[in-house]
Parts: C-alpha cells; structure tokens; sequence
C-alpha cells in the first residue's frame, strides 16, 4: 500500500514537473515503451534479434517482448534455455559478426552468471582488436530492489558495470528515458548495458507525441534536470528519482527549493550538468538504491574533489544510498535498507536548513 501511494505520488510529481506541453501529453508505461522500442528498431534493422528466458513464446517474463515473437518470429525473438553464460556467449558472437542483439537477463543478479562474457568478451574486444572488432550489443533487464526477493534478487549493478572501461551503462526512470534509452542502446556501435526497474514497468508517465516517433532518441551520456532549483542539487537514477522528486515537493513546503537531477546514463556520467548545478545551488546529495561503498554517488563525490566546482560547495556532499548489508527478505526490513523520501528530506534539511530558514526569516522582517 506504502509502495503504491508513493509511486501515485511521484506520477503526478512527475507531471507537475514535466516540460510537455500537457494539451499533447499522453500516458505510456514503462513497460509499453520498451515493448514499442524494441518494436521499432527490430523493424527498421534486420540484423536486430532479442534473445532470453521466456521473451518469445511467453512474451517475457514481464511483458516487455508481448507481441513480438508473433511479429517477428523465431528468428528474430529467441528463447533460450536457462543457461547465462550461454545465451549471453552467444549473443557476443553474434555481435561480433555483425548481427545487433538485444540480450535480456531475467533479473541483472542473473547476470553475474555471465559476467566473463560482459566484461572480458564484450567489453574488451574493441580495444584489444585494435578497433578492427565492434561489439554492437545490449545486455538489458530488472536492477536493483523490486519487493520481497530478498539479497540474491535485489542487488543494484550501476556500480559494478560503470566500472568497466568499454561498457556504456544508462539506468532509465520514466517512459520517456526506457523507450528514448533503449533506442539508442540497440544503435549504438559498442557494448550498452540498459539497466531497468521492475517496479516502475507499469508506472504511466505523460509523454508527448516527440516520444512516439519512430526517431526519437534520448543521448547516451546526458542528463535531465526533472526540475530546476535554486538551493540544493539532489542527483539520481532509476526509481531513486521518484524518491528524490517526492523529496523535492516535501522541502518546497520547507522553504528549501531542490533542483533535482536524473542520471539517466551511468557511463559516461554527465559531470558537466551535475557540476553546473552544484555550482548553482551549491549543495549536494546523492540518492541511488545501491550500496555506499564505491557506488554511483561515491563516483560523483570523487568527481567534485577533482574539479574546481568543489570550491563551489557550502557544506560536505550527502549520499542517501541503501544501506550496506544484504537486501533482507522482511518487508519492514527491506523498507529501511532502502533510501525513503524522509532520509533525503532529512539529509537537505541538515545541510542546508538552518540557512534557508533565517534567510527565509531575513526577508520577512
């Protein structure tokens, strides 16, 4: 009920804060705008195939290839057996002889069961054949926590993957993200990794008629403001937005305006829009579902220090991540290993609360 609240919440968030104009705003699911991405890009390039546990006959194990495998065929829409290390083997190949599969991992944690073939076949192969060898190919499923899998099914991998020279990793929030993202990803000349969210499939989000095109694009390696602020930057990805927009209309009753950023690619990171912000407000957080150590906002923190923009901070970076244990199986547990709306409020109010308040007091007397 919590959970279904929030995310009510955080739609109409989401379109108080959309920049569309609303008279040609419609509503597309998450869920609806992969399905039409995949749709588009299998019928614009032959050499396009979807392999993966489920994703044809079934059309997949959430729904996102629902219709494709009798508009496509078995050539073109595969199932495979429940084997990682294989399918995702086979799909590198693929790639490599030229052909642009979309890989699907039923859950990312599955992935770790092809991680050799990610990292050390996909990743590596451009650099190592001197440029002569593309890997055209995308590895795509469900990160991080949904509800109730507990620690083996729950694990957020931005972090892991971003890692990894060779590999772009782009984490999607909103429709207009996982069908723009996606589009991109299956076009892209390298290896893309399409991190999404089972929990936001079935959130409708106002798009507009830009998005349905058959061309729209969202770049990879750029960032959106959801909404603009004056006081504090409050930087995410993924459903970690959908807090931080819920966090931003709860300091607005504060006095605290929070300009709040999505990610929307992991690698490359869009440091030049976070720094401009920062610059701006001259306060941070970041919020992510991840774990702290070495995570996405350790990343952003380390880039700051490294940058005049740190000269820019009035007070030390705050990151709201989840908390750094195994994802219990409790539902009142696994409530608070995650970040919630009242920990970013909480984390904007310490920093700059006091400030805001007396200048708040300043220009009422």
């Amino acid at each position: 009920m919590l959970r279904s609240r929030l995310t009510q919440a955080a739609c109409a968030a989401q379109r108080a804060f959309s920049t569309s104009p609303r008279v040609l705003a419609k509503q597309m699911t998450v869920r609806d705008a992969l399905n039409s991405a995949l749709d588009d890009e299998l019928a614009r390039d032959d050499r396009v195939f979807l392999l993966g546990e489920e994703v044809a006959q079934y059309d997949g194990a959430y729904k996102i290839s629902r219709g494709l495998w009798k508009k496509y065929g078995d050539k073109r829409i595969i199932d495979t057996p429940i084997t990682e290390m294989g399918f995702a083997g086979i799909a590198v190949g693929a790639a490599m002889a030229g052909l642009r599969p979309v890989c699907e991992f039923m859950t990312f944690n599955f992935s770790m069961q092809a991680i050799d073939h990610v990292i050390n076949s996909a990743a590596k192969t451009f650099y190592m054949s001197a440029g002569a060898v593309n890997v055209p190919i995308v590895f795509r499923g469900p990160n991080g926590a949904a509800s109730g899998v507990a620690a083996q099914h729950s694990q957020c991998f931005a972090a892991w993957y971003a890692h990894c020279p060779g590999l772009k990793v782009v984490s999607p929030y909103d429709s207009e993200d996982a069908r723009g993202l996606l589009k991109s990803a299956i076009r892209d000349p390298d290896p893309v990794v399409v991190l999404e969210n089972e929990l936001m499939y079935g959130v409708a989000f106002p798009v507009d008629d830009k998005v349905a095109d058959k061309d729209f694009l969202v770049p990879i390696g750029k960032a959106k403001i959801m909404k603009p602020g004056k006081d504090i930057t409050i930087v995410a990805h993924s459903k970690a937005v959908e807090t931080s927009l819920l966090a931003a209309a709860e300091l607005a009753k504060k006095g605290i305006d929070a300009e709040v950023i999505n990610l929307r690619s992991i690698r490359p990171l869009d440091v030049a829009t976070i720094f401009a912000s920062v610059r701006k407000t001259h306060h941070l957080i970041t919020v992510e579902n991840g774990w702290p150590q070495h995570g996405v906002g350790a990343e952003i923190c380390a880039r700051i220090m490294e940058d005049q923009t740190f000269f820019e901070l009035d007070a030390p970076i705050w990151r709201c991540c989840g908390v750094d244990v195994p994802m219990p199986y409790a539902k009142s547990l696994e409530i608070n290993a995650l970040p919630q709306v009242k920990d970013v409020t909480e984390a904007a109010i310490k920093i700059v609360g006091n400030k805001v308040g007396k200048a708040a007091a300043t220009a009422g007397k």
